[in-house]
């Protein structure tokens, strides 16, 4: 059975082998992971086919093509393995202790293998009690004088010598421990320079008065739950006032493409998730037909497979827009960074009790700030701004995602 590179998916043509969780000639189950490779966009893992033993043809950090073999299994069962036979050529090592020699001195004794055993711990047999027939010093007798000898002995501390101070004292704990950096981070870092030296970026900020959504899914949360099966999350309230204000700002949707501007009539937003490899992004597609339900659902489909490592090339391919949420790791503010190709990129933060003036009187309120970092090549200002303001008024009047004003 053949172990094959599989096409990760459309337009990747090669990959990197990260790691092989089985050794060279080691039993493997079927349904076992026997690989990971990783690609520009996402780490896979590959499955045995059946059961056997494991041949494996390509090393780790091997960057190989589609089709390319990796390994072979030959089908057997543990049972087949578990006790492999010796070579034919294999040699019997044997290794023996030093022979010692009973000399004329201990013809006297009982057993010769008494004198060998009192010659080789230095011992005088004259001064060894005999317990033996007519006196004979036995094996026994041999080991109670050693016995008694190890009890009567004076025990000497091991001499400690005085700890010599040191400059370096400190400067000795430190280490450095060297990683391969992962083909995905690898990507990223080129992909994140060439947006930075490729297109124009700028970041407006707005804040938004969170009462009102919180309220909203406060009030509906359990029963949007018992019906859909899902949780009613923030992200899918702000995909949904993204999507509207797609529509009414098509240059936000747009993307710089050689000479032309090109305008899309769907909205595929990406969701920024930070794993232990890497930021990735997958895409809910067609988010522009889809009901605040099917947008969680489909949320929740994707942070699950990001979570467990099983994200295929298909689900991060694409993206017209994308949202990132710093906020759940504490982030007050930020600049993010544009995904090429798209133009706008948007950036949820924390969610912190504020003072503000609601009707000329000073409130405490829940206020998150956004950012919009956008490509000044394609959108002016004041269209960014207004996209902003925008997404502000259907958080802050979640009526208006009803209304789809």
């Amino acid at each position: 059975m053949d172990i094959i590179l599989p096409s990760p998916g459309e337009s990747v043509t090669e990959a990197e082998i990260a790691q092989w969780h089985k050794k060279d000639g080691e039993f493997v189950e079927k349904d076992e992971v026997v690989l990971e490779v990783e690609t520009d966009k996402a780490a896979l893992e590959i499955v045995a086919d059946c059961s056997g033993i494991l041949k494996i043809h390509q090393e780790e950090g091997a960057v190989v093509e589609v089709g390319t073999l990796l390994a072979t299994i030959t089908p057997g069962s543990a049972q087949e393995d578990s006790s492999p036979a010796l070579d034919s050529s294999a040699k019997a090592v044997v290794t023996e202790a030093p022979a010692v020699e009973a000399s004329g001195e201990f013809k006297d004794f009982e057993s010769p293998a008494v004198g060998v055993l009192a010659k080789s711990n230095g011992i005088d047999v004259k001064d060894v009690n005999g317990t033996g027939k007519d006196g004979r010093v036995t094996k026994s007798d041999i080991q109670d004088y050693l016995a008694k000898q190890s009890k009567s002995a004076p025990v000497v501390a091991p001499k400690v010598e005085e700890p010599i101070e040191s400059v370096f004292s400190e400067v000795d704990m430190r280490t450095e421990e060297p990683k391969k950096i992962p083909r995905i981070r690898r990507k990223i870092a080129q992909r994140l320079k060439e947006v930075q030296n490729t297109a124009a970026i700028l970041t407006t900020f707005n804040e938004v008065d969170m009462t009102e959504i919180m309220a909203l899914r406060s009030r509906y949360k359990d029963e949007f739950k018992e019906k859909h099966g899902v949780g009613l999350g923030f992200m899918s309230l702000f995909s949904k006032a993204c999507v509207e204000a797609l529509k009414q700002f098509p240059d936000v949707n747009a993307e710089w493409r050689g000479e032309e501007l090109v305008y899309r009539n769907y909205a595929d937003v990406g969701i920024a998730v930070g794993t232990d490899k890497g930021l990735v992004v997958p895409v809910v597609k067609n988010a522009q037909s889809m009901s605040l339900a099917s947008i969680e659902k489909e949320i929740r489909r994707l942070a699950l497979k990001a979570r467990d490592g099983k994200l295929s090339v298909d689900d991060m391919t694409g993206g017209t827009f994308t949202i990132t949420n710093g906020g759940v790791f504490g982030s007050m503010l930020s600049t993010p960074i544009l995904n090429a190709p798209q133009t706008a990129i948007l950036g949820m933060h924390n969610i912190v009790k504020r003072p503000m003036v609601v009707d000329n009187e000073i409130k405490i309120r829940p206020v998150m700030y956004l950012a919009l970092s956008y490509d000044h090549r394609v959108i002016d200002g004041s269209e960014a701004v207004s996209f902003l303001v925008s997404i502000k008024n259907s958080i802050e009047d979640p009526a208006r995602l009803l209304l789809e004003l």
